[in-house]
């Protein structure tokens, strides 16, 4: 299957940083949001980063200028009907998701790709909302989607061969590198970081330490490239709060479950890095 254009429906962090990996790959993309300021805030985002790869020498003012030229903003799903393949990169609700994929469903050929980026959630709920659950695959990219190389591609029970295949081979082809895994709840790498980030987190309350300290701590004695605290601030602490309340639910491992202290820290909006408060100030 050859993949030319590419959909992504939500242009926020995640989306936005999906479309600039599809551009910067030399492909066409069509980008949903819901309002038209919205995708232009996107198109904004996308192309100060761009901008900052010409500054390192990274691309041309050429190249960046024909990424940019190959991006299409809309705000009707109708308009996603030529994509080979669509990504979804909406809000983390099993519903909203579902309700995506349900219109995506009716809108795209037959032959098309329809991929989720969910982090947490089942990937084979997602796609029994549609008619042909075999189309539906997971492409879940980390976040910042244009620095990290990683794309956990995840089969579910209905993905065919031909689906699975496709969306592997794109990945590769964007310059990423992918692992193939099936729907289980956290597919690889949430399954076994979220824990492993709540045990850092409770540790601070435990052996009553500072952010810091845990941070060196990992960073010089398990050759961590960044520490767990800050590293959840850049996650941001709604987003990993999230995904471990949907692990704790479809485990009911208690280390799944997110500390208190962490529960603290969303309620104050003290999110990380975009609300410039979390472990650390920014």
């Amino acid at each position: 299957m050859e993949i030319s254009r590419v959909g992504v429906v939500g242009l926020g962090t995640m989306g936005a940083g999906i479309a600039q990996v599809c551009l910067q790959a030399g492909l066409e993309v069509i980008g949903r949001e819901v309002e038209p300021e919205l995708g232009e805030a996107a198109r904004g985002r996308i192309d100060h980063y761009l901008s900052r790869g010409v500054e390192k020498g990274r691309l041309s003012a050429e190249e960046k200028d024909a990424a940019l030229a190959r991006l299409c903003l809309i705000t009707d799903l109708a308009e996603l009907s030529p994509c080979q393949l669509v990504i979804e990169a909406v809000f983390e609700d099993l519903g909203v998701k579902r309700e995506t994929f349900a219109e995506l469903d009716r809108i795209v050929g037959p032959d098309a790709v329809l991929a989720t980026n969910t982090s947490a959630l089942s990937v084979t709920q997602i796609a029994d909302a549609t008619e042909r659950p075999e189309r539906v695959v997971g492409l879940h990219f980390f976040n910042p989607a244009p620095v990290l190389p990683l794309v956990e591609v995840i089969r579910t029970t209905h993905t065919s061969d031909e689906v699975f295949d496709a969306a592997y081979a794109f990945a590769q082809r964007i310059g990423k590198e992918p692992v193939a895994c099936n729907d289980t709840p956290g597919f690889i790498v949430n399954r076994i970081l979220i824990p492993l980030l709540n045990d850092c987190v409770r540790v601070l309350d435990e052996a009553r330490v500072a952010p810091d300290d845990v941070d060196r701590a990992m960073r010089f004695g398990a050759n961590w490239p960044i520490g767990p605290c800050a590293l959840i601030d850049l996650i941001g602490i709604d987003v990993h709060v999230h995904a471990s309340e949907a692990l704790h639910r479809a485990l009911g491992e208690d280390r799944m479950a997110p500390p208190e202290r962490l529960l603290e820290m969303q309620e104050a909006g003290h999110l990380g890095r975009k609300t410039g408060q979390g472990f650390y100030d920014y």
